[in-house]
């Protein structure tokens, strides 16, 4: 079977999904192929070009479900849901893209589109669509690369300063060294979805408020 750049980046991804990024390289990814390494260049210069072409194929692969007589709080709730899935899906490259590829979001992807068409189904000024946007994905991406790399348990884990286990009469005494498992990452993920959408409905409310009156 002829070589041809979507063959080499679903073959990458393939290996990226089995052993991580950093054990991508030109060689395997050809033995993978069946295919003599030299052969891969006269598609993709490198590694990097690998790499970006594959986070092209996967965000072009997003979906969603189409709501479009829901609310825009739920539409926005579920769009976040559904990154994130695909996030989880290919968890390797995404936590790669998030840290390595700041442009890896495009103007024409699925996801951009969805959530600039939300924003501005929920009544933000068209000069802001682009800023508000991006400050959720920004929220997001926080939020899911600490879910990748394990950071986001190990910080719900940690107790306040002067937080007694005892003081509600709920900790078991033989439990000393036994770690918690922190709080559920699928409900930490929905709050944080709800803190966002909240001050988004509040800077919403008070420029009508302030439109109101003529401010």
């Amino acid at each position: 079977m002829p070589l041809t750049e979507a063959g080499i980046y679903a073959a990458a991804l393939r290996l990226i999904d089995e052993d991580g990024v950093e054990a991508l390289t030109m060689r395997k990814l050809a033995t993978a192929l069946d295919a003599n390494p030299m052969s891969l260049y006269h598609h993709v210069p490198n590694k990097e070009a690998v790499l970006r072409g594959v986070t092209r194929m996967v965000g072009a692969q997003f979906r969603t479900v189409t709501l479009e007589d829901a609310p825009w709080q739920e539409r926005i709730r579920l769009l976040a849901m559904d990154f994130r899935t695909l996030a989880h899906r290919h968890p390797e490259l995404m936590a790669y893209s998030f840290s390595h590829q700041p442009d890896f979001i495009q103007p024409d992807d699925p996801f951009w589109t969805a959530l600039t068409a939300i924003v501005a189904a929920a009544g933000v000024p068209r000069s802001e669509v682009s800023e508000i946007a991006a400050l959720m994905v920004a929220v997001v991406i926080g939020v899911l690369t600490a879910e990748l790399n394990g950071s986001l348990h190990q910080w719900s884990t940690l107790k306040p300063p002067g937080f007694d286990d005892g003081e509600d009469g709920d900790a078991d005494p033989g439990s000393a060294d036994v770690v918690p498992e922190g709080p559920d990452q699928d409900h930490m993920f929905r709050l944080v979805m709800d803190t966002l959408i909240t001050g988004l409905e509040s800077r919403l409310t008070g420029d009508r408020d302030s439109r109101d009156a003529g401010l």
